[in-house]
């Protein structure tokens, strides 16, 4: 749910990225020869491979992270036990991995993944030292300041990475800061209070910074080890296992009804024997529970973390163990589920969100979603025949997120599949900016088209071009397309093209198989409701408990014209009291009633609104 939920957890080290760097001077030879010599110089000679262990403290948690790096490729591997997650992450100089609190392995080769692992083994080796710079790409920014001290600065792209600042004290020459964009967030990384470890210059004090300092992640260094020889055994994929999992009875699959609302999918599960709760199922996301069914179930919420999404704000959220998940009698044990607010966007949702099925969950079962039948079912990987599925597509992952190769108007771009957005396809601002997509874009409006955890989600919505998914070349023909106009969040990732959402997806019988990174398209026999529509008065708004507040009007909408304004309180439609009104079915009777159709508001000022629809793409 890139539109209405998060893109980050806790704990995201680069620990073999922050020991063998530091430089300085006028031109990028000087500053790193500078720098070679300020982080010990020869010292590094003859050592193959180093482990590092730390102390974390940061977003409320305490804990304990370690790391080997090979300090001649960068191939890394490390892990950590931090308040109640436990996880381990690595690169081998080919297949970058994470491994979760269940001891499942998922293979990261999405997004900027692999880019950002090429970053960090190449800092991690010190491949900047070497004659040929390890053949990035490098320019100097010249000398800046920062609280009254003096840096040079480097621009660096190494081969096959992403590009990153380095900031090198002017005084001392050894690192001071690398700030890098990671999954569209701007994240500095501070070193400070260097010691001599074995000959060479290592910072004591890392702290891991997203902007908010309350989030900001403290690594204190207490050990250092050098190895004469490196294994490469340590940094390749362990072997995935997870046993807390199974369907009820032995059997090989259950399924299990939904409700469409908005293009999100509602189903009923139990948590610790309670409920049923409705909760949402998105492919984009991870297992969520509000603060209050964590309440109500007796759990302990640990650690206070950001979480990002569509829009430019934050919300906060921590971390709850849940010991047994229970989905029509398929069952997780012992899962660590994220906690957050997702209720709070109750006013733009009308719908009440108490919890989420994530990537969690997809990863343990092959899980098919019948758009057609409303169904869910989750099959026990062992049995699972793809046979009758559909096309096959590609599924690479990026954290918890599936993404697939394809195209939007035969520009090649990788594309999110996010069950958890309703919209059809929304396209992020770099892809947009980088093809200057708005320059060709066909007719189309400005204005709020979707609401997620960092607030109002804006973007120029048009009917779009021709989206290909996959190899096998899954066509749709002029989906509603949002270009992406945010300046942070979701959209503004420069490592994804776009996000494929609920509007797409409902076409289709779709089948998850994670473990095997595939997922099928079948078509849905018969009409598919309200699909390829689009708001035709031209206003968004979200309930409250007054009324519908108007939270924005798009300029020569319908709305507009007849004299709408942002702040405006709607009680009544066409004489039927807001409270009877359900907002998602208002908003679809707003895209799907014939062009021509006289919708009267009545404001909580005593004025009525009297709009006739029509078509704005």
């Amino acid at each position: 749910m890139r539109s209405a939920a998060l893109k980050s957890g806790l704990a995201a080290f680069t620990l073999a990225a922050l020991s063998s760097t530091c430089a300085l001077a006028l031109t990028p030879d000087e500053v790193l020869k500078d720098n070679y010599a300020a982080s010990g110089g020869d010292a590094w000679n003859g050592k193959a491979a180093m482990t590092q262990d730390f102390d974390y403290v940061g977003q409320g948690l305490t804990g304990h992270a370690a790391g080997t790096t090979d300090l001649r490729t960068g191939a890394f591997e490390q892990h950590f036990a931090v308040g109640p997650q436990t996880g381990a992450n690595g690169y081998d100089g080919n297949k970058v991995w994470n491994k979760d609190n269940s001891g499942i392995v998922t293979i990261q080769d999405a997004a900027d993944a692999i880019p950002l692992a090429v970053n960090s083994a190449y800092r991690g080796a010190g491949l900047w030292w070497k004659k040929d710079h390890g053949g990035a790409a490098i320019v100097s920014d010249g000398e800046k300041t920062d609280s009254g001290a003096s840096y040079d600065v480097l621009t660096i792209v190494p081969v096959g990475g992403a590009s990153f600042d380095a900031w090198f004290d002017a005084k001392t020459h050894l690192l001071s800061r690398i700030d890098e964009r990671q999954g569209g967030v701007m994240t500095k990384t501070t070193t400070t209070n260097y010691r001599s470890f074995g000959g060479t210059m290592q910072p004591v004090d890392t702290v891991i910074s997203t902007g908010d300092a309350k989030y900001d992640q403290h690594l204190t260094l207490t050990k250092v080890a050098f190895l004469a020889k490196s294994d490469p055994a340590i940094y390749a994929p362990p072997a995935s296992a997870a046993a807390d999992f199974a369907i009820a009875g032995g059997a090989h699959e259950v399924t299990f009804p939904f409700e469409l609302i908005a293009n999100h999918i509602h189903a009923n599960v139990m948590l610790n024997g309670k409920g049923p709760y409705s909760f949402i199922f998105d492919t984009g996301g991870v297992n969520i529970i509000t603060p209050a069914i964590a309440k109500e179930l007796g759990v302990k919420i640990e650690g206070k973390a950001e979480a990002h999404g569509a829009g430019n704000a934050t919300m906060e959220m921590g971390l709850a163990h849940v010991d047994e998940l229970n989905l029509g009698g398929a069952t997780i044990k012992n899962q660590l589920f994220v906690s957050l607010a997702l209720d709070d966007m109750y006013p733009a949702n009308g719908t009440h969100m108490v919890g989420m099925i994530g990537y969690e969950t997809f990863r343990r079962f092959v899980t098919r979603i019948d758009y057609g039948a409303r169904t869910v079912t989750l099959i026990d990987p062992k049995y699972y025949d793809p046979k009758e599925s559909g096309t096959p597509v590609h599924i690479a992952f990026n954290g918890n997120a599936a993404v697939v190769d394809g195209s939007y108007d035969g520009i090649p771009g990788k594309f999110q599949i996010d069950t958890g957005a309703r919209s059809a396809l929304t396209l992020d601002a770099p892809f947009v900016a980088t093809n200057n997509l708005l320059a060709k874009a066909p007719k189309g409006v400005d204005a709020v088209d979707g609401w997620g955890v960092g607030g109002p989600s804006r973007a120029h919505t048009v009917r779009g071009g021709i989206l290909k998914i996959g190899a096998a070349g899954i066509e749709i023909d002029h989906p509603v397309t949002g270009f992406g106009t945010d300046t942070a969040g979701a959209f503004a990732d420069p490592s994804l093209s776009g996000n494929i959402g609920g509007g797409i997806l409902k076409r289709f019988v779709v089948t998850f198989d994670y473990a095997h990174n595939t997922m099928y398209f079948k078509p849905v026999s018969g009409p598919v409701a309200d699909l390829d529509t689009y708001d035709r008065a031209g206003t968004w708004f979200n309930v409250e408990p007054e009324g519908f507040k108007v939270i924005a009007v798009t300029t020569g909408s319908p709305a507009d014209t007849a004299g709408l304004k942002e702040g405006d309180v709607i009680t009544a439609v066409d004489g039927k009291p807001f409270a009877d009104l359900p907002l998602p079915d208002l908003r679809q009777r707003l895209r799907d009633d014939p062009v021509g159709t006289l919708v009267t508001f009545h404001l909580a000022s005593g004025k009525d609104i009297k709009i006739t629809l029509k078509d704005q793409i």
